[in-house]
């Protein structure tokens, strides 16, 4: 068994992040620690202004903390130059945001198969796995719609989907649920446990629905910037 194998698929150690504004340091995340195992769903909740999003997007490549370390898959990624960390961030992570951000000029199999084309992939093997993936996520019969002819909940299956093209180890949501109403919330919050369980895709989502949340198999609070809390559900599926 080698050594990433071994150790957590994301370890967070003194993670700080700060911001100037206006002639002033705003501190966001203030020392946070955890470690994330592979296969684990782990929701992360809080007040606005906890620090939920902004340690997402530093466990997700898409920011660096100011201090601290980060290791995803096995690779420290606040030291790596740019064209790695880009490398990293394609080969082994999926995002699915609040928004979207699908691109409307196209239909949902080619907003799908988009991540796969920029790889440099054939046209035709993506289209095939894109087709399997819509399929998964209940959209078979909806990939020839662009994103304005489908629902809210539509749409982020199709984002969900585009998300997990690359076979991710890790996806990262952030309020995935957040525009959505309950029931749709709760839809996407089932596919989300199945492609856990099916995929043993490790999934992080931040939110502020606690009833969501309290389903999730472990809960992370963090308050003004740390970890108050790390609780583990028994019951969770």
């Amino acid at each position: 068994m080698n050594a990433e194998m071994k150790s957590p698929l994301v370890l967070a150690r003194d993670v700080r992040k700060s911001f100037e504004h206006r002639g002033r340091t705003l501190e966001v995340l203030r020392g946070i620690d955890l470690a994330i195992e592979a296969r684990e769903f782990v929701g992360i909740v809080g007040q606005s202004g906890a620090g939920k999003s902004t340690l997402l997007h530093c466990m997700g490549t898409l920011d660096l903390p100011t201090s601290g370390s980060i290791r995803v898959a096995g690779e420290e990624i606040t030291t790596l130059p740019s064209r790695r960390l880009a490398a990293l961030r394609n080969r082994s992570i999926g995002f699915v945001f609040q928004f979207h951000h699908l691109l409307p000029e196209f239909s949902a199999l080619e907003n799908v198969v988009m991540p796969a084309l920029i790889q440099g992939k054939k046209r035709r093997d993506a289209e095939g796995r894109a087709l399997a993936l819509l399929e998964e996520v209940g959209l078979s019969n909806r990939s020839s719609h662009r994103p304005g002819e489908l629902s809210g909940g539509e749409q982020q299956r199709v984002a969900l989907a585009r998300a997990l093209m690359l076979e991710p180890k890790l996806l990262l949501a952030d309020e995935p649920t957040g525009n959505l109403d309950s029931a749709t919330s709760r839809q996407i919050h089932d596919l989300l446990f199945s492609i856990n369980r099916d995929r043993g895709t490790t999934i992080v989502v931040v939110t502020h629905n606690m009833t969501l949340a309290a389903s999730m198999p472990r809960v992370i609070t963090l308050r003004d910037g740390r970890v108050e809390r790390d609780e583990r559900n028994g019951s969770a599926p």
